[in-house]
């Protein structure tokens, strides 16, 4: 899907509850082209869930978690629609890791899996991208996730979705790399959501990066790496050195 034309709110999509995505809708419409794209919001936390597809557990030699394995990426992270993924010194390998990112609508603390869709403004596609040799390294993720432009995120949110349905799909220089149903997540949307808010309250604007299918790579100086989803439109950016 292709974003053609834009067309104006006033107000904050986030206000009011229920919150309202189409609050203070103008109308008014202008095209895209010739806009300088922006994350489609500005998340107080970014959640990112490791080892989330079973195919993807297995290309890295890891065990099948028992429930959710959660991390941290900074706000800083965040790089817009078209912007440059920058590969850090001192690293070896730079993978790409295209994901749904799940943008919460309403707080939410200690919420059921029956209600947790309650509390999603929309959906948009992300690239976590991962310094690979770093996270050997430290075992954990913090440095090796949390590099600059480490977190492509857009290029929108796309509201009145079933994410059982969607497919995620990586691109790098025009080639497949990643396609697989989310509906193959070892842990669901559902699920992700309930247990995060367990842990930490969900604030409107944050966002969780879901986990990343199978058939992630390293990413070189001049590579063009796509995340597309259908029905939230294709987040493409290039990669410098």
């Amino acid at each position: 899907m292709r974003l053609a034309r834009l067309r104006e709110i006033s107000g904050d999509p986030f206000e009011g509850d229920p919150f309202h995505p189409e609050a203070g809708a103008s109308g008014a419409g202008r095209p895209v082209d010739g806009l300088a794209w922006l994350p489609p919001c500005r998340p107080s936390k970014i959640i990112g869930v490791g080892r989330n597809y079973r195919d993807h557990v297995a290309e890295l030699g890891h065990s099948v978690p028992s429930e959710p394995l959660l991390f941290l990426k900074p706000p800083s992270s965040l790089l817009p629609h078209g912007g440059i993924v920058r590969l850090p010194s001192g690293t070896r390998r730079v993978d790409f890791e295209g994901e749904l990112g799940v943008v919460i609508g309403r707080e939410a603390r200690h919420v059921t899996e029956t209600g947790a869709l309650d509390h999603v403004l929309g959906y948009a596609c992300v690239n976590d991208v991962t310094a690979r040799d770093l996270q050997v390294k430290d075992v954990q993720f913090t440095r090796s996730k949390g590099f600059d432009s480490f977190c492509p995120f857009g290029p929108c949110i796309a509201i009145g979705l079933r994410p059982d349905d969607l497919v995620v799909e990586t691109f790098v220089n025009g080639v497949r790399r990643q396609s697989a149903p989310v509906s193959r997540m070892i842990f669901d949307i559902r699920r992700l959501i309930s247990f995060v808010s367990d842990v930490m309250t969900l604030l409107p604007g944050d966002l969780i990066a879901t986990g990343t299918p199978e058939g992630v790579g390293p990413l070189e100086p001049g590579d063009q790496v796509t995340v597309s989803i259908e029905g939230i439109g294709r987040l493409t950016n290039r990669v410098e050195g």
